[in-house]
């Protein structure tokens, strides 16, 4: 199939998958723990599952289980104690015998691996402990007490990354209250004896400090571990008037942030936790019952692989990029359904502020955009800008003027713009949600033992990158709206990228994988802020490109580079990467040769409906939990198809401008190359 035919039949394969309501929205794939959560969440509130979700959950755990029966951290990883407990705990809940085919292979796992079910990490082991399966002694102190340290503690829950934030102010609480929700009596004495050898006689107080296993990512640091002796000693006594306050303020900030988030929560996996802490205060079934309802916007179901719990919602992200897929190719063709997905895309952003009583803690959020549909209102600041430079080349595309509708107001444009600046950081990088609150070296006295950087936000190279590209766009299209706060902002964030380059000319990423992801996104960026592809910081990219080409025109890159820090190359050509290195060479000036080479495997993958096969995952967070973002498969190539049509036919610009040099040079006032 030539690439132009391969571009129209991406083309009417990403059409074929719009929703109904306009949006774009592929799976984001992680593993089974948020399932195993919201199941045994729902048994230990005695809320039922309806019989479908119950099969509809096994076909799950079904299909997800590993040959040695384990279910892992993520699709292409090994078992993981953590993940199998859990599972094997919430099917048990669910009534499946232990000698089922699926938990008698799991429990055999569970028992070959050294310190077994005794040492998960502390998030498994107080799941076990609520549901009365662990002792509560054998858990690293969680003090609430922190809330109520001066709010500039680095330390302090609000100083902390938010998602880490709330997860944290859940389990303190929980912690704090050492709540039991517990199962039924006959079946916790069946799981101890399960999952156990001599439930009775271990000593919970000693394996306190036993950590090994698959899930250990991250040893806890020295001056951690002399934190937890002395929690440990606390612990056999704490003030109660303190405990009882700062019990007090973790559950009100909790409530808070179920308000503000329309009951949704930053992520299912804290608000699974703050529904648990309004449970065991007492509050009316009826009201927790509708909390748990509220979750049902985290639900994922089809008859392929049943029903699973997502981490995040992504169609705000998606159907910006699917967007600027569209506009790569034939705009006619594909008017209706971009005039369907901006409409959809401008009414999903943030035209009102937080009210006062839940914004404690929070940053603004008028003119942002979230991952998701906003409904949760945790806006993001390269969703924001995704959101917003797919809006203003939509506007540059005459061809649609008919199909797009109102377009978005000048005032709201403003409002987006002005979202973006405030997440900029002082070293001139971009946070994600927030700006950073407090130094990084509070990520050296990071608890989790899975993951890494999570304690604090801070500035990454795809955020800055994109929120860079958006102001560039809006410069040069609005040279009124602060003017010098966006020219200033630019060069900031441009130095912030030239600053990550590393020697060999890759940059590192934080959210996909890893460097092949992030080249995509700083050449949009560069190209738009009007750095020329001679500059050092394109030119060096561009050459770091063509050395990991493969000999089929692919590239390929393994999630252990997030691990490693260094490149880690797949052993076999993936789809979405291979597509983002191919814009990234057409928006840096890279040869030909190796374009068309890339074009060339994208096409020849392409399978007969235009659609391209599962392959490894592309997506990351915390440096060790990988992601398989279904729908990137599918829009990136098509994208980069579409362009590789353009680069042939006329202008091919991945920026979709006419000049972006001279464009990005007028916005910034200034040469911005070396």
């Amino acid at each position: 199939m030539s690439v132009r035919r391969a571009a129209r039949a991406a083309l009417g394969n990403l059409l074929a998958r719009q929703f109904d309501d306009g949006r774009w929205e592929g799976e984001m794939a992680w593993n089974t723990m948020l399932l195993s959560q919201y199941l045994l969440t729902h048994r230990m509130l005695r809320v039922p599952l309806s019989a479908s979700d119950i099969t509809a959950a096994r076909r799950h755990y079904e299909v997800t289980q590993l040959p040695d029966g384990a279910w892992p951290v993520h699709s292409e990883g090994p078992g993981s104690a953590y993940v199998t407990t859990l599972a094997y705990v919430a099917l048990r809940a669910l009534d499946v015998p232990p000698d089922d085919p699926l938990t008698g292979t799991a429990r055999t796992w569970l028992g070959s691996q050294p310190g077994g079910v005794l040492a998960l990490p502390a998030w498994g082991r107080m799941w076990l402990a609520m549901l009365g399966l662990y002792d509560y002694r054998g858990i690293n102190s969680i003090p609430p007490e922190l809330t109520i340290l001066p709010g500039t503690f680095p330390l302090h829950p609000d100083q902390l990354y938010c998602h880490t934030r709330f997860v944290y102010l859940g389990l303190a609480c929980l912690y704090g209250r050492r709540a039991v929700f517990g199962l039924e009596e006959q079946l916790i004495g069946e799981l101890r004896q399960e999952l156990f050898d001599g439930y009775g006689s271990i000593d919970f107080a000693a394996a306190r400090t036993v950590l090994c296993g698959s899930d250990l990512v991250l040893r806890p640091h020295l001056v951690l571990r002399v934190l937890y002796g002395l929690l440990a000693s606390y612990e056999r006594a704490p003030l109660r008037w303190l405990r009882r306050r700062a019990l007090a303020v973790c559950s009100a900030k909790l409530r808070a942030e179920l308000s503000a988030s329309r009951g949704h929560g930053i992520s299912p996996v804290s608000a699974l936790l703050a529904i648990l802490v309004a449970a065991h205060e007492g509050r009316p079934h009826q009201e927790i019952v509708a909390s748990l309802r509220a979750l049902d916007a985290w639900r994922w179901l089809d008859d392929e692989e049943g029903l699973r719990i997502a981490g995040a919602r992504s169609s705000a992200w998606d159907t910006a990029f699917v967007l600027r897929a569209l506009l790569a190719s034939k705009p006619s063709t594909s008017a209706a359904g971009a005039g369907r997905a901006y409409q959809w895309l401008c009414a999903a952003q943030q035209t009102d502020e937080l009210a006062p009583d839940t914004a404690a803690g929070r940053d603004a959020v008028l003119g942002g955009w979230c991952f998701s549909d906003g409904s949760h209102r945790w806006a993001v600041s390269d969703c924001t800008a995704e959101a917003l430079s797919s809006i203003l080349m939509a506007h540059d595309c005459p061809e649609w003027a008919g199909e797009l509708g109102d377009q978005l107001p000048a005032a709201r444009v403003r409002q987006a713009v002005d979202f973006v600046l405030a997440r900029q950081n002082p070293d001139g990088g971009f946070g994600t949600y927030e700006r950073m609150r407090s130094p990084q070296w509070t990520n050296r006295l990071n608890p989790s033992e899975m993951y890494l950087d999570c304690m604090t936000e801070r500035s990454h190279v795809e955020c800055s990158a994109s929120c860079v590209a958006a102001l560039a766009r809006f410069a040069a299209r609005d040279s009124g709206h602060r003017h010098d706060a966006v020219a200033a902002s630019i060069r900031r964030g441009v130095s912030f990228l030239r600053a990550r380059q590393r020697p060999d000319g890759a940059y590192p990423a934080s959210w996909g994988i890893h460097f092949t992801y992030s080249a995509f996104f700083v050449v949009e960026a560069l190209s738009a802020a009007g750095v020329p592809s001679s500059d050092r910081a394109i030119a060096g990219l561009v050459r770091w490109l063509e050395t990991r080409q493969k000999p089929d025109g692919s590239w390929g890159e393994h999630y252990e580079s997030c691990l490693t820090g260094e490149y880690v190359e797949h052993p076999e050509g993936q789809a979405a990467m291979t597509a983002w290195a191919v814009l990234a060479l057409i928006g840096g000036g890279g040869p030909q040769a190796a374009i068309d080479r890339g074009l060339r495997f994208l096409a020849d993958l392409q399978q007969p409906d235009g659609s391209w096969p599962q392959q490894a995952s592309s997506g990351v967070f915390f440096g060790s939990a990988v992601l398989d973002y279904r729908l990137y498969r599918q829009v990136f190539p098509a994208w980069a198809l579409g362009e590789g049509t353009r680069l042939t036919s006329g202008p091919a610009a991945v920026g979709g401008q006419d000049d972006p040099v001279d464009v990005g040079r007028r916005v910034a006032g200034e040469e911005m190359h070396d």
